[in-house]
């Protein structure tokens, strides 16, 4: 049931990091007031919302109580509890569906998903025991890439299997439960393409980013990607098809493997924002963050339209080994923008924020990028 929230209403808000914390800042900017749920306090998402509730997402009573004050409720993550993404939609609309969040919170049911509606993705191979463990390669070949079939991200819970005597150690390395062992992807390109969807099934997406990781983490987006227009439509094509296959309404992500032979199969999908997207603060005429809103509220979704390259670089928190990082050297780029999420401890490999760069050309832009995150390392710029 399609509902229009006005201006005014709340939106509750599941979750508690960077991509809540930016939903909060585009929703306030419209004029709406948002209510987060956390286990955790102080958070990123808190410092700029209007109302947290500090409890577990297991609580259910507490779970009801944020979700009947809300006139309707969206995702910054995915991993939240079935029962609490229930409890929400017994009192109100949930954008995306339960059913989406289902789908996607488990690499097995995505995967499955993907195969059985015709969208390509890498073979593979449901692992459930030690007994499935050997002949599970059968059909997919080596290497391969066993993976967790329940939550992971950034790279967790995966390990490469280049051998046959490689498949034990790494199924118990992932801590031998249910598995998925997928064909290894020798890939080109790391592409995405992030999308709105809104309530009556209009599709607005923005350009196809082209993405590098660093320990499995996305180091760099930029945008529009530099490739070939016809590979481009397709990835669009096809992340047009994802939300129609699954009735959602949001923004999603979808990840995709641009293959030496000029193939593109899809890796993960995201129903939220995404890390990628994040530029699209700063670049776009509507950001990935106010597509989310509108479309939680029934709103005409805004343009997507890029108004300069840009490329965004991440800042993880080794970036504060040596001490405070250099802020005011960032600060000298004019075409460069910081964005930082709050968190109170700076951790290795921890996404503290991240730099958006816009220039004429999406290589100057990923150029700018990284020579500003250099500046700001302590060292002999100091002296």
């Amino acid at each position: 049931m399609k509902r229009n929230l006005a201006p005014g209403s709340v939106i509750g808000v599941p979750g508690s990091g960077q991509l809540g914390r930016m939903f909060a800042i585009a929703a306030r900017r419209m004029g709406y007031r948002v209510h987060t749920l956390s286990p955790d306090e102080d958070t990123p998402t808190r410092q700029v919302s209007d109302v947290e509730i500090r409890a577990s997402y297991e609580d259910l009573d507490a779970v009801r109580e944020f979700a009947s004050r809300a006139g309707a409720v969206t995702f910054e993550f995915e991993n939240v509890p079935a029962a609490s993404i229930e409890a929400c939609a017994a009192l109100g609309p949930v954008h995306p569906r339960a059913e989406v969040l289902h789908v996607t919170q488990r690499r097995l049911r995505e995967k499955t998903f993907l195969a059985k509606n015709g969208f390509p993705c890498a073979p593979f191979r449901r692992v459930r025991s030690s007994a499935e463990l050997e002949p599970a390669p059968a059909g997919i070949g080596l290497p391969a890439v066993l993976k967790t079939a329940g939550f992971g991200h950034d790279g967790k819970g995966q390990r490469l299997v280049r051998t046959p005597q490689d498949l034990k150690p790494a199924w118990e390395s992932i801590g031998a439960g249910e598995a998925v062992l997928e064909r290894f992807v020798d890939f080109e390109r790391e592409l995405s393409v992030v999308a709105a969807r809104d309530q009556e099934g209009r599709f607005e997406p923005f350009p196809v980013c082209l993405n590098t990781h660093s320990q499995h983490i996305l180091d760099l987006t930029a945008a529009p990607a530099p490739i070939d227009p016809r590979i481009a439509a397709r990835a669009i094509e096809i992340s047009r098809g994802i939300p129609e296959a699954v009735d959602g309404a949001g923004v999603l992500c979808v990840e995709f493997f641009l293959a030496r032979d000029g193939k593109l199969l899809v890796n993960e999908i995201a129903p939220r924002p995404h890390s990628s997207g994040y530029y699209t603060f700063d670049a776009c005429v509507t950001s990935q963050f106010e597509q989310q809103l509108r479309a939680v509220c029934g709103l005409p979704l805004g343009s997507p339209e890029q108004m300069r390259p840009a490329a965004m670089a991440n800042l993880l928190g080794d970036l504060w080994s040596g001490g405070e990082p250099l802020w005011r050297q960032a600060a000298a780029f004019p075409d460069v923008k910081l964005h930082l999420y709050g968190k109170l401890e700076a951790r290795p490999g921890r996404k503290m924020g991240h730099l958006t760069a816009l220039a004429h050309r999406v290589d100057e832009a990923k150029d700018r990028a990284l020579a500003a995150r250099a500046s700001l390392a302590r060292g002999e710029r100091e002296s």
